[in-house]
C-alpha cells in the first residue's frame, strides 16, 4: 500500500508539525484548513523551523526548499483530500467536530484512502462510526512537537483492519518516528497515564501544599522530566488537559479521573496557558519571558 500522497486536516500546531514531517520525508502534501491566516501562519512556523535545522547543519538549504514544496494550501477540502491515500485529520479535540470532519472524508476521499485522527483522546472506534469504512480508519497520534518527537501512538479501532494497521505502522518508519501500537481504550496509553499525573500535580498546588515553582521542581529535579507538570499542563493547553480528563472521567465512571476544581476554573476564566498567554505561567511573547502567574505567586 503506497502512500505517497497526503491530506492534513487542520493547520494549527500539531497539523503544521505533521506537515512538515512528511514533506521533509518526500512525500506530497496537502494542509488543509477552513482559515487562509492558519494557512499562512502555518507555512509561515514551518519554514521557519526548517530554518533552524538549516541553521543547526541538520538539512541542507535544498532539502528546505525541497520541503516547502511539497507542501500545497487548501480552505477547499474536496480538493484536498479527492487524490489522498491518507488523511490524518489533526482538528481541535472535540468529538463533534471530529465526527462531522470523518463523515465528509468518508464521502469525498477515494475507498483505498485510510482516515487516520491525530486525536489524542478520543475513541477511534466512535469515530469510525461516522464512516462506511470503519476497517480504514486508525489513530495516529503524534506527540508536540512533531518534528522532534520521535514517537507515534498507533491506535487501532474495533474494525480496524490488521492491513491499515500495517500500513500506517510501515507509514511512520517512513518518516523516523517509533510507532507502537496501542488499543482503544480512554485515553490510550499516553494521556491515560500523563493526565492524572498533570491533574494531581494541579490538585497538590490547589490544596496547597507547595507553590508552582516547588512543584515542577520536584518533578524536574528529582523525577528527571524535562518539563514540570505544571509548565507542561500550559504547553499543552489547560483546555486540553480538561477536555482529555472529562474523556477519562465518563469513560470510566471513576471520580479518580475527575478534573481538579482549580483546572475547571481557569478554563472557564480562559486561562489556558502559553497560546492565551496565561496559565500556571505567564509567557511575554515579545521577551520571551516566563514567570508564575500573579494568582499563584
Amino acid at each position: 500500500m503506497t502512500m505517497n500522497k497526503v491530506t492534513v486536516i487542520g493547520a494549527g500546531t500539531m497539523g503544521n508539525g505533521i506537515a512538515h514531517v512528511f514533506a521533509m520525508n518526500g512525500c506530497s502534501v496537502y494542509l488543509c484548513d477552513i482559515s487562509d491566516d492558519a494557512l499562512e501562519s502555518a507555512i509561515q512556523t514551518i519554514d521557519k523551523n526548517l530554518w533552524r535545522m538549516v541553521a543547526k547543519e541538520k538539512i541542507s538549504e535544498e532539502t528546505k526548499e525541497q520541503t516547502i514544496g511539497n507542501i500545497t494550501t487548501s480552505t477547499d477540502m474536496k480538493s484536498a483530500v479527492e487524490d489522498a491515500d491518507i488523511v490524518i485529520e489533526a482538528a481541535t479535540e472535540n468529538e463533534e467536530i471530529k465526527l462531522k470532519i470523518f463523515k465528509q472524508l468518508d464521502e469525498l476521499t477515494k475507498p483505498s484512502c485510510i482516515l487516520a485522527s491525530n486525536t489524542s483522546s478520543i475513541s477511534i472506534t466512535k469515530i469510525a462510526s461516522a464512516t462506511n469504512r470503519p476497517t480504514k480508519v486508525i489513530g495516529m497520534h503524534f506527540m508536540n512537537p512533531v518534528p522532534v518527537m520521535k514517537l507515534v501512538e498507533i491506535i487501532r479501532g474495533y474494525a480496524t483492519s490488521d492491513e491499515t494497521t500495517q500500513a500506517v505502522v510501515e507509514l511512520s518508519k517512513k518518516l523516523s518516528k517509533v510507532p507502537v501500537e496501542v488499543n482503544d481504550y480512554p485515553g490510550f496509553v499516553a494521556n491515560r497515564i500523563l493526565m492524572p499525573m498533570i491533574n494531581e500535580a494541579i490538585y497538590t498546588l490547589y490544596q496547597g501544599v507547595a507553590g508552582v515553582e516547588e512543584i515542577d521542581t520536584v518533578m524536574k529535579l528529582g523525577m528527571a522530566h524535562p518539563m514540570g507538570p505544571l509548565q507542561l499542563a500550559d504547553f499543552i493547553g489547560l483546555d486540553i488537559c480538561h477536555a482529555i480528563m472529562k474523556v477519562l472521567y465518563d469513560g470510566f465512571n471513576n471520580p479518580k479521573y475527575a478534573p481538579c476544581p482549580l483546572l475547571t476554573n481557569m478554563v472557564m476564566a480562559g486561562k489556558l496557558g502559553r497560546k492565551s498567554g496565561e496559565g500556571f505561567y505567564v509567557y511575554n511573547k515579545e521577551t520571551k519571558d516566563v514567570k508564575v502567574s500573579p494568582s499563584f505567586a
